[in-house]
């Protein structure tokens, strides 16, 4: 295309191809990954923590490949952060299915840069123009026509490299998040051998050597079992609960600032950062839209800052999901619908807890025992009544040694990864506002 004609609108190098209803009754099953609002981050992005599959009947014109782009043309909240949002399905989805609210974008015989028309519709103007042609009172919606009207930027040499940086700039993000699923996935198989399937303890119960450990780690193992309220476990090892060992090492467990404590308009643009439910993904702390108070506000409420090691836990809605807190939300505060979980005092077992957290027998229980009719909600009293097993405190240690570096890694993969999506999101702007162009000629 050349570079002084006039750029295209979207209608000119994609149609629309929309989804279909899918039935919930065949969620989880095996087939493609469902593309819906769930898959899209807001403002634009793929989105991985909360896919399934669906194993229901797909057309072929529903289905999706890797590289594929898909959109978003409603929002269920008055936010508008889903509306018009992008995404692009990632290696990793060999096969993904349209749902009711997203559409594909297949393009024509146009010779238009596919990533470009990607990255455009990632920029603040676009996600300005969805908002403004926004329909709807309840859910939101965007129709199709003012959608196809977008005006693309000019394909010109300056944009092009641009969108190579952008590329190169996610394709990094992408590579830290991997390495960090597999960091998480070595954790909890180190878990799940020591402390669910008792694999050691088996090994030396049928003479055989553990496998994977060391001789002085081995030897932390008892090599047989006992009975008890929950059925065999390692001799020497105990029934307990959350309240109880955290108890014992000096910690608490505590809800965050609620009520009169922290109102709506305390929130402000800058400030310190508050850590709300909606913030826990994955046994981390997102910022992706993290609130903040005033340093007075956060004096106010001191006793609610976190420390390293602490774990906050959402005590409304999705009840089973927490955080544990790395060094770089040292001095945030547990929020507004939080429960606080402080481990210990002076010694290290919150990988050890958080990963016990996470297991689906404890993730079940809470949801069980969690109370409220149409909201699950826990309180202090239920989370410290979650049941654990707990090891000799030697085997806690080993493991702690083994596991905190993986979590320490994926903290610090998770702040890098953070630095560069703000530059990602830092040069965005200019892939439409010709500020890239105008500084590049003045050089």
């Amino acid at each position: 295309m050349a570079s002084n004609s006039t750029p295209p609108v979207l209608g000119e190098i994609v149609r629309l191809v929309r989804g279909t209803t899918y039935k919930s009754a065949l969620l989880g099953q095996p087939g493609p990954v469902l593309l819906g609002l769930a898959s899209i981050q807001r403002n634009g992005g793929f989105r991985t923590d909360s896919l399934k599959t669906y194993g229901g009947e797909s057309k072929p014109n529903i289905l999706l490949q890797p590289g594929d782009l898909f959109v978003s043309l409603k929002d269920v909240t008055q936010s508008a952060d889903l509306l018009g949002a992008i995404a692009r399905v990632p290696e990793s989805v060999t096969a993904g299915r349209l749902t009711q609210d997203t559409v594909k974008l297949e393009f024509g015989d146009s010779d238009y840069p596919r990533d470009l028309v990607y990255w455009a519709l990632r920029t603040p103007a676009f996600r300005s123009y969805c908002r403004k042609h926004a329909t709807g009172t309840t859910n939101l919606g965007l129709a199709r026509d003012d959608f196809l009207a977008f005006r693309l930027p000019q394909p010109d040499r300056y944009v092009l490299d641009l969108v190579e940086l952008l590329e190169a700039l996610e394709r990094r993000i992408d590579l830290l998040r991997q390495t960090n699923a597999t960091l998480e996935a070595i954790a909890q198989a180190l878990f799940k051998s020591w402390f669910v399937d008792f694999d050691p303890v088996r090994a030396k119960a049928e003479g055989r050597e553990p496998e994977g450990i060391d001789t002085a780690t081995a030897a932390l193992f008892p090599s047989e079992f006992e009975e008890s309220e929950i059925g065999l476990i390692p001799n020497g090892w105990r029934w307990s609960t959350l309240g109880h060992v955290t108890a014992k090492r000096g910690g608490v467990i505590q809800t965050g600032p609620f009520g009169s404590q922290l109102h709506a308009s305390d929130y402000q643009p800058v400030g310190v950062p508050v850590v709300m439910p909606q913030d826990l993904a994955g046994r981390r702390v997102s910022e992706d839209r993290i609130a903040r108070v005033s340093e007075n506000e956060a004096d106010r409420l001191s006793r609610h800052r976190l420390k390293s090691g602490d774990i906050v836990f959402s005590r409304r809605g999705d009840v089973g999901r927490h955080a544990i807190v790395s060094g770089r939300e040292v001095g945030w505060l547990c929020g507004t619908g939080c429960l606080l979980v402080r481990p210990a005092a002076d010694e290290s077992i919150s990988t050890f807890i958080s990963a016990a957290l996470a297991r689906p027998e404890s993730l079940e229980w809470l949801v069980r025992h969690a109370v409220g009719a149409t909201m699950p909600n826990l309180n202090t009293k239920i989370l410290s009544a979650l049941p654990l097993v707990w090891p000799r405190d030697e085997v806690v240690r080993a493991y702690e040694h083994l596991a905190s570096p993986l979590d320490q890694r994926v903290s610090a993969n998770l702040a890098q990864a953070q630095s560069l999506a703000q530059l990602r999101d830092a040069l965005l702007p200019r892939l439409i506002s010709g500020i890239l162009r105008l500084e590049s000629t003045e050089n």
